[in-house]
Parts: C-alpha cells; structure tokens; sequence
C-alpha cells in the first residue's frame, strides 16, 4: 500500500510516498508566498496552496491513497457555486482580531473555555471567520446570496478537489467553535462570535470517506500537529511529541475523558473506528522557526551549520535572554501584546552570543510548556521533537536540560507525514526507528529559569 501524504504547512507544500514497512520517498516541496498586509496580519493566497498542492500530487504518481494534513486554524471563504476563494487565507498566526476579542466581556471568555475548551484568542478561526463575514463585501454578498461557506482551509481543499465540503474533528477543534463535548458545532459559540452555522463544513465521522481525487480515495485530513503526534508514535496518556515548525507545538496524549486544561490547550487528537476518541493537551511557541528566519534575515547566522555547536557556558548563564515574541506569546500566557526583546547584551556582545540567545529563548519557553503539561498529564521520561530545530545539536541538548527530559530525534524528521500514512494503515514501524538521544546534564538552574520569567514580565510590559 503507497500513501501519498500531503503536508500543506505554513511555509510550505510537501508530498511524501510512504509505503508498508515505513519505507518513503520525498516527491516534491513547494514554498508558498506569505503576505503581510497590515501590521499583525499574516495572510496566504488560496489558489496558490491549492496549485501546490496539485502540483506535489501530481509528482507523486501512482498511489493506493491520498492523505492531507493542514495548518490547523488558517481559514477562508470561498463561493459554494464557482469555488473561488472570496477572501485570502488568514493564517493563524495572524492577530489582527485582538483587541475586538479583549473587548469581549468575561462571560463570554468563561463560555468560550466551557464549551470549545479554548481562550478568546486570534490564533484560533472563530474571529477571523466573523472578520471576514463582517469586514468584506463579496464575502456578505455571498452570504446574502445563499452561497457563502466558511471554513479552514482542509474544507476548502476537500471542496475544490473532491467536491466534498467537509471537515474533520481534530480541525473543527481548533476552530473556538466545536462543542467539545458533543462534537458538533456550538449554536452558543457561533453566535457569539456572529459566525452562521449552515456556512460551515460538515464534520465528517471516524473512518468516512472524505471522496477521491481523480479517482484515487482520500483516506485522511487531519491537523499537521496531530498527524505529527500519531507518528511519533502516541498512544498512552503521557506520551509527548514536540514539533518545531514555524511556530513550536507540544501535544500529549491526554486519555479518552477531556482534559481541564487550564492555561494549556484540551484538543481532540484523533478519533479512531475501533477505539473512539482521544484526547491530547497542547501548548505552543508561536515564533520558533519564524524566530530563526528573522535572525537570519538581521545577519545572526548564515547557515544551518551555525547553529549546532558552540564554545564556553549558555549565553543564559552569562546573563544574555531573548524572548521570541515576535507574534506575541501562546500558552500560558496568551498574550499578543507581549515584545520581542534582549536583555543583558553588553559591549562584549557578539552575533554568536545573540542567536545562542534566540535558540536558548525558544527551548526556555517550550521548557515552560513541558513543565505546565507535566501538571496536568504527568509526562513520561522521554519526548519526541521533529522539525528544523530538532536538527540542532545544540538545541536539542539545551532543550533537555531546561525540561529535564530526555530527547529524542528520530532518525525521519518527516512525521506529520509519516502519521498521517500509519493513520491510513500504512505500517511504518521502520520509519519511526530512533535517532540520536539528548539526556539532561548541568540543568537549568531555578535561578536562571526565574530570570527568564523576569524577562517574560519585561515582554509584556513593553510596548509592540
């Protein structure tokens, strides 16, 4: 059985083939434009990723299977009648609905984490799907009309290349407006928000077929992070992966109850036939990847090899922190307000000591995450990381040592795809084969972990 797993991410379109047995081969990758319009707006064009992602199927060939993953909150709208896009994708981590959302009032902030199990925040669609309902006129006049859908862009792709309009659960929970509980969409939630009902997707059952492009079956549509989080393999309450993508992502497996969640994130994993639904909490960085490409671009680093290695003590036990709050800060502390910033740079600082900062700053603030998950789903020993970062010695090492955990990176950095082929029933035992393991030594100090609290507390004071 050949599976061709498309993963549709933020800055990019990939297609893998992943055979039984594990066995995979990259076909193609696409980079995608992204626009900045606005100040705090983050938009991609729809027809693009749509062209990518016929283009990388295309380079696939002959498969049994097609499988997609998607970016998670990024939504649209679009025409029922022409399919044509009637807005840009808004992407999510565009916060250009923050203060409309900190004006809500407290109740409605109670209703949101009650029901959806999410805070009133941009990163999720239900704002931005009301923005655009509110603020474009095609958009109204197709609703007007009788013809408007709204949806993330899983919908939108589903739509224009099956035919079919519909969603599947792990997406419609990143939404703000899934009644967790029932799984369906919330009447409470759409009207607080001023999203209509009956312009969303279906929300398709466990093991529905999602239809077929060009004859070959569509066997899943999931979340990138939850695809990632079943191919590193999951499965028992406390298993935990870390993706570092464009922004950071940490999901642990929570069991079959919904978990309270707190200042973390309760989010469906994946629903299964056989075993029903599982639950996983999820906590993340929105600036990791996108972290380093800012440093890049300013002249900290030059290439990737520059990032792995590095002489004397942490820059942090040197007194020099970065903050990576370049779109503001995610969980715990949900604030879009908050600054990037460096503190403790002297006449003696150089270019290496400031991106050794930035590498350190986004390990301490996932630390922070693996300590919070650790509360509420006690984690075990060992996480699995994937993504650029992973890729880091250096990184990897201080990860461990912030968190306490030991690190692993499997030997295939590909596995949202590789999740999304073993959710298809592909077996993939040979691909998930470990790679390099990272055990804690000279752990993070309480005294520095408080001094990058410290400078926490500067980000969110300081003006953007």
């Amino acid at each position: 059985m050949s599976i061709a797993c498309i993963d549709q991410g933020t800055s990019s379109t990939r297609c893998l083939v992943v055979e039984d047995g594990g066995v995979w081969r990259q076909v193609a990758s696409l980079q995608h434009q992204e626009h900045y319009p606005a100040l705090n707006w983050v938009e991609h064009d729809a027809e693009e990723l749509l062209g990518n992602i016929k283009t990388v199927l295309a380079a696939a060939g002959r498969v049994d299977g097609i499988a997609i993953a998607n970016q998670g909150e990024s939504c649209l709208a679009w025409d029922a009648l022409t399919g044509q896009p009637l807005s840009p994708v808004v992407v999510w981590k565009d916060s250009r609905t923050s203060a409309h959302l900190a004006s809500m009032p407290q109740d409605a902030h109670s209703l949101s984490r009650n029901v959806c199990g999410l805070p009133l925040d941009p990163y999720f669609s239900a704002s931005k799907l009301a923005w655009l309902l509110g603020t474009l006129p095609a958009v109204a006049r197709a609703f007007e009309a009788g013809t408007l859908r709204l949806g993330t862009t899983d919908a939108f792709f589903l739509d224009r290349l099956t035919g079919n309009f519909v969603t599947d659960l792990t997406t419609a929970s990143r939404t703000g407006l899934l009644d967790l509980q029932t799984g369906h969409w919330s009447n409470a939630l759409c009207s607080l928000h001023g999203v209509p009902m009956q312009c969303l997707p279906r929300i398709a059952s466990a093991g529905e077929p999602l239809g077929a492009i060009n004859g070959v079956p569509v066997l899943a549509s999931v979340v990138d992070q939850q695809a990632a989080l079943f191919g590193h393999g999951c499965r028992h309450p406390g298993a935990c992966k870390i993706t570092f993508g464009t922004g950071a992502f940490l999901l642990a497996i929570a069991g079959s109850e919904r978990p309270i969640a707190q200042d973390l994130l309760p989010t469906i994993a994946w629903v299964e036939r056989e075993d029903g639904l599982t639950y996983a909490i999820e906590g993340g960085v929105y600036d990791a990847g996108a972290a380093l490409d800012w440093a890049h671009q300013i002249g900290l680093y030059s290439t990737v090899q520059d990032l792995d290695t590095f002489d004397g003590p942490s820059a942090l036990s040197r007194g020099l922190v970065f903050v990576p709050a370049l779109s503001g800060l995610a969980a715990p502390h949900w604030d879009r307000h908050a600054a990037p910033l460096f503190i403790g740079m002297s006449h003696s600082t150089n270019r290496r000591d400031m991106i050794r900062a930035v590498l350190e700053g986004i390990a301490l603030l996932t630390a922070t995450l693996v300590k919070r998950a650790d509360l509420l789903v006690p984690l075990g020993d060992t996480i699995s990381i994937d993504g650029g970062l992973s890729q880091s010695t250096y990184f990897a090492q201080f990860l461990a040592s912030a968190c306490g955990k030991t690190i692993v990176v499997p030997a295939t950095h590909e596995m949202t795809s590789i999740g999304l082929a073993e959710l298809c029933g592909v077996n993939v035992t040979q691909a998930r084969a470990s790679g390099r393991r990272f055990a804690p030594h000279d752990p993070v100090s309480a005294a520095h972990h408080e001094l990058f609290e410290t400078a926490i507390a500067h980000a969110r004071d300081w003006p953007r």
